[in-house]
């Protein structure tokens, strides 16, 4: 079965309604792992799949089991190896929070990169804080879980300003990468200049 094939199949399995409540949809999944791919410390594989469902799913049986842990395995490593290449990791979704923003694919896969934060948040913030918070920014805008804060309500308010921020997240996705993985003897990235 090729890789576009199981993904299918994973999709299928993550977005179906008799997943816990709290598990991760495709997207907000994908984030997950993403944001996994990015720490700068590493999650054991338990705690992150015990994370991305909540509760164990009902699997017909262990075959079931074994596929859709494998892809999510294989989609993690895959993950990882985008962003250790030259090349932006784009999202699996458009750049864009559309007119409803609450029910946008964008808005699920960033909060799902927040989840994946969450689980180690003191090591992100650990050595940069300052970088890492405003390149974690246009995360924080797509996920609206800040929104009833003063200054994510404004950002919000000014649409241009958050479609510009959307489309700038594979850019900081390798940003936060390189600011984590870069070896030593390398110089870290230019940040993005930040816009006011």
């Amino acid at each position: 079965m090729s890789f576009a094939d199981q993904l299918d199949r994973l999709q299928q399995f993550l977005d179906a309604d008799d997943l816990h409540d709290e598990a991760l949809d495709y997207q907000a999944g994908h984030g997950f792992l993403t944001a996994l791919c990015i720490s700068p410390v590493e999650v054991s594989e338990e705690e992150w799949i015990s994370e991305l469902f909540s509760e164990e799913p009902n699997y017909t049986d262990d075959a079931q089991k074994q596929d859709i842990e494998g892809t999510l395995r294989a989609l993690k490593a895959h993950i990882s190896r985008e962003l250790a290449s030259d090349e932006d990791l784009e999202p699996p979704c458009e750049l864009s929070l559309g007119d409803e923003p609450d029910y946008s694919d964008l808005r699920s896969w960033c909060v799902g990169f927040l989840e994946g934060v969450f689980l180690r948040e003191e090591d992100w913030f650990d050595q940069e804080e300052e970088i890492v918070s405003e390149l974690l920014l246009p995360i924080m805008v797509g996920s609206g879980l800040f929104d009833d804060q003063p200054e994510f309500a404004e950002i919000a308010s000014d649409q241009d300003m958050v479609g510009d921020m959307m489309e700038h997240i594979p850019e900081v996705l390798t940003q936060l990468f390189l600011l984590f993985h870069a070896p030593e003897d390398k110089p870290k990235p230019a940040l993005l200049a930040p816009r006011h």
